[in-house]
């Protein structure tokens, strides 16, 4: 029914991936696979809701408080999650890192630090840094092809007199890791022994690929805690901006409130992006279905492909997400110049692993979110590029 080979041309729509790639990797006639976001249309239930906004001709102030935004939201935690969530506790901001930041500077103050597990968006730590908190590292260690978190290094990290938050990221950007409901239900209670509160992105949450079940936060909760997400990168709607999440405390959410309005002046959300979340809700769950299906046989083609060239390297596609986050370590190839020769030689664009902290020196996080052809050609560049720096 729906047909995500169809290529579509992003080229002069003002798109950071493809119109502004020079921006961080120097050339400009690259082959993008780059910032988290997808070269499809989003789904023809969104089309039409917005069609029908635009039709309406008038765009003025609006409100996010009404039972079409909040009851949408509720029904899709219930038909996804099988969860039951409290529209009271519902908050609405412009994106979903700027309610990231906007809580961490809401639950610290300067020097404060905030638990990250590492690798990590690369967004987290430059909003830490900014807000003059410090980044307390978690690792997160390979074993096989599973993700772990090493819980007494975390507790060790929570336990600081300094560690007023734990930052979440569920499922985990960059490395594709969906966390068990009973690693979070640890998590969860050490954050409430040493009285951390936690923040969760669970933005990636609607892109799980494997077979264990995406966990919200508010599920395994057992002290303060804020869940930020956003359709966005399910339904490839970011430049609409517009995330909601959950803040359990009521004085938490008052205080936030009176930021947003009164101290941003963000009373009034993007109206295109209300209308779209409603409808991806409402009615957009086949179409993602079958993108999730079309994602996986993409993650599944690079895996054949790199492995036949190098067996050595064994990839699994990750647990989630539509970005391919490849371990390359085992082929001992120099970092710096397999990113020249991917740009200089092969006209590629991919995302070098240390852009998500020292941790990701080796990797590469490749986005297959696109049509297949477009894969093809980047994963053999990709090769060819390792061949000729091995």
């Amino acid at each position: 029914m729906f047909n995500f080979d169809h290529p579509v041309d992003r080229h002069g729509s003002w798109c950071t991936q493809w119109d502004f790639v020079a921006d961080r990797f120097g050339d400009a006639d690259l082959l993008p696979f780059t910032i988290s976001d997808m070269d499809f249309a989003t789904a023809p239930v969104v089309l039409e809701a917005l069609q029908q906004r635009i039709s309406h001709g008038v765009f003025g102030y609006s409100r996010w408080q009404h039972a079409e935004f909040l009851d949408a939201i509720v029904y899709w935690y219930q038909q996804r999650f099988q969860l039951t969530v409290d529209s009271q506790q519902i908050v609405y901001g412009p994106s979903v890192i700027y309610m990231v930041a906007q809580l961490i500077r809401q639950w610290s103050a300067p020097g404060d630090g905030v638990v990250v597990h590492t690798p990590a968006y690369d967004a987290f730590g430059k909003t830490i840094d900014a807000s003059q908190r410090q980044l307390l590292a978690a690792p997160l260690e390979k074993r096989g092809q599973h993700w772990h978190c090493d819980m007494t290094q975390l507790e060790n990290l929570l336990a600081r007199d300094n560690c007023k938050i734990m930052l979440l990221c569920s499922p985990h950007n960059p490395t594709g890791k969906v966390w068990q409901a009973a690693e979070l239900a640890q998590m969860a209670k050490l954050c409430q022994r040493h009285q951390v509160k936690v923040i969760s992105d669970e933005i990636h949450m609607d892109m799980v690929m494997g077979n264990t079940p995406h966990t919200p936060w508010i599920s395994v909760a057992r002290g303060p805690y804020a869940l930020f997400t956003s359709a966005s990168k399910s339904f490839n709607i970011p430049a609409l901006t517009g995330a909601y999440g959950f803040i359990s405390q009521p004085e938490d959410r008052a205080q936030w409130m009176h930021t947003l309005k009164q101290a941003d002046g963000l009373s009034s959300p993007a109206v295109m992006a209300i209308a779209a979340h409603i409808a991806a809700y409402r009615y957009g769950a086949e179409w993602l279905d079958a993108l999730r299906a079309y994602l996986l046989a993409n993650l599944r083609y690079v895996a054949g492909q790199l492995n036949q060239y190098f067996p050595e390297l064994n990839w699994h596609p990750p647990e989630a997400s539509y970005l391919a986050w490849l371990d390359l370590r085992p082929l001992g190839l120099d970092d710096q110049r397999l990113q020249q020769n991917l740009i200089k030689q092969q006209k590629v664009a991919i995302m070098p692993g240390d852009t998500y902290g020292v941790e990701g020196s080796g990797f590469l996080r490749l986005n297959v979110g696109c049509p297949r052809n477009k894969v093809e050609q980047g994963v053999e560049r990709l090769i060819n590029g390792i061949k000729a720096c091995r």
